[in-house]
């Protein structure tokens, strides 16, 4: 399985301050982001702590695209395996998905679906997915995701009950694993 190295995580952040200096400084007084800067995000497993230069990269119009990409590859530690830092970053991800001035808010929304699908449980019986996704023993970031779905509910039943994201967007069967999600 494809896995994100720390050291490729820590040079890609690097990359992307060098090309977007600026964006760290966009978003400081963005309430979305208000306690980024209080998690010591290298406390996680694999995850540096540019973090919040990430996110406020998120709210800078020339940088938005690119931090996306880069923070996408930093929370996950491979294609259908969330990262330890993810639960952390959810909250952020969930109110910068939520504010319709944020540049790659259509992205955000597409990423918090694939994390809630990614977040539920694995049937223990099923040796094919437990071998392909991991048990949840193995992998209590999935848990940790739903507790955060959860607790901001409001905010998720907003995003799917918000006009202002192009229809289509949210697919019947997304909404469905999105609100799983966050009941708990």
């Amino acid at each position: 399985m494809c896995r994100i190295t720390a050291a490729g995580k820590e040079a890609a952040v690097a990359r992307f301050l060098q090309e977007f200096p600026q964006a760290p400084r966009y978003g400081r007084d963005h309430p979305a982001l208000r306690g980024c800067d209080d998690i010591t995000w290298a406390d996680f497993a694999g995850c540096p702590a540019g973090v919040p230069a990430l996110l406020r990269g998120l709210l800078d119009p020339a940088a938005a695209c690119e931090a996306e990409r880069v923070l996408c590859n930093v929370l996950m530690d491979g294609v259908f395996t969330l990262g330890p830092a993810m639960p952390a970053a959810l909250p952020f991800l969930l109110r910068l998905a939520a504010d319709p001035a944020v540049p790659v808010r259509t992205g955000l929304v597409e990423v918090l679906l694939v994390v809630a699908e990614l977040s539920h449980p694995v049937d223990g019986g099923s040796e094919r997915a437990i071998r392909f996704l991991g048990s949840d023993r193995e992998h209590p970031e999935r848990a940790r995701c739903r507790a955060v779905f959860s607790e901001h509910a409001e905010l998720v039943r907003g995003l799917l009950d918000d006009r202002t994201l192009p229809d289509g967007l949210i697919p019947p069967d997304e909404r469905v694993s999105l609100l799983q999600a966050a009941t708990p």
